[in-house]
């Protein structure tokens, strides 16, 4: 399996909601796992067919963040709200659950549903509404 391969299956995992994903080719098998959030994560090669390569934590385990970044995964047009003329999924100060509906981003006629990584409150949300955002722009903080 070649590095550019490698690298997509790596960027896919880092947009998607997957925590985890073993690929196999030929002899080759790469696993890949979404570092947790304050944690920094380093792809490991190793040249030997079979072997694997992993995202570790290179961070120490003493080091919290106090707020979460959710950053855009996609490119496309923001919606803050399920539909127009209706209020938006959350306000600044609301409590949300993991999983929980922040936004939606339109790419393409496809409406990519933003859901909460974790539980919390928000404290910071962009002021973008009905507006293009790209990939990792910062759309909301949760504490």
């Amino acid at each position: 399996m070649d590095l550019s391969k490698i690298k997509t299956l790596i960027d896919f995992v880092g947009r998607s909601n997957i925590t985890e994903l073993t690929v196999t080719e030929k002899d080759v098998t790469v696993r890949i796992f979404r570092a947790s959030p304050g944690e920094v994560a380093v792809a490991e090669p190793s040249q030997d067919p079979g072997s694997k390569i992993s995202l570790v934590s290179d961070a120490p385990s003493s080091v919290e963040k106090t707020s979460y970044a959710v950053k855009a995964p996609v490119f496309g047009v923001l919606h803050r709200a399920p539909a127009p003329g209706e209020p938006p999924f959350v306000a600044i100060g609301d409590a949300v659950e993991e999983g929980q509906t922040l936004f939606i981003i339109e790419a393409m006629k496809v409406f990519n549903t933003i859901a909460a990584p974790r539980s919390g409150r928000i404290t910071h949300l962009t002021d973008i509404d009905n507006g293009d955002v790209e990939t990792g722009d910062l759309l909301a903080e949760i504490a």
